[in-house]
């Protein structure tokens, strides 16, 4: 380990200040991130639960120290690995359209619970790397699974369409460029206008094709009223 980091190691009331603004700063830059993007766990949400996780830490080490308890120093802590699932649930939902939306927030909490209980244990140089690396994740890989997605030969279609008649007009246009239909679940539209009816498709489309060239295809149809790639 870097030995400039030894005095945070120490424990002081210098070194207690230290991890805990240790932990408000990698939770901050984390959640910063996901603030910019309007997730429901944004900046505050990160850091709270990052300084939390640091208490804990800090915490057991008090009551080893100066309590002289004898117990599992890490016990406090393996609660929050465990507890953070039940705050990581509630940024993780399914839209009407069958689309789940939240685990990546989900997982950026859960790491950076970690990351708080690293700094709170004065493992600074875990911290600031995994605060990196987590970065580099939510940015730049986000753009390398966009690629990969629409690179994809399977594509998920959310469509909306005027009366069920028209579904077989939309499968009529996917055979005739030759996409393969490989689930399709239908569902009346509760909350659109009567008589609304939408389907999720999960189709096969070959390499000649991308995927906006089906949406657009699906979209000229006369009765369609939107579509959207899941």
């Amino acid at each position: 380990m870097i030995e400039y980091f030894d005095f945070i190691r120490e424990f002081n009331i210098l070194s207690i200040a230290l991890r805990m603004i240790l932990a408000i700063v990698c939770g901050g830059v984390i959640g910063m991130e996901r603030e910019m993007k309007r997730r429901s766990a944004g900046f505050r949400t990160h850091i709270l639960i990052c300084l939390g996780a640091a208490m804990t830490i800090l915490t057991s080490e008090y009551l080893s120290i100066s309590g002289g308890y004898t117990t599992d120093l890490t016990r406090i802590g393996a609660q929050v690995v465990a507890g953070i699932g039940f705050i990581g649930a509630g940024t993780i939902i399914v839209t009407k359209r069958r689309r789940v939306k939240g685990l990546t927030t989900a997982a950026g909490l859960w790491a950076s619970a970690i990351i708080g209980l690293t700094c709170g244990a004065g493992f600074v140089e875990a911290s600031l790397c995994a605060t990196v690396l987590i970065l580099l994740t939510e940015v730049f890989f986000f753009k390398l699974e966009q690629r990969i997605v629409h690179q994809s030969r399977e594509i998920n279609l959310y469509v909306e369409y005027v009366g069920q008649h028209y579904l077989d007009e939309i499968i009529r246009k996917l055979r005739i460029l030759n996409v393969r239909i490989i689930e399709l679940e239908i569902a009346k539209n509760h909350l659109e206008n009567e008589g609304a009816v939408s389907a999720i498709f999960t189709l096969h489309i070959p390499k000649k094709h991308k995927h906006g060239d089906i949406i657009n295809e699906i979209t000229a149809i006369d009765g369609v009223t939107g579509v959207e790639e899941l």
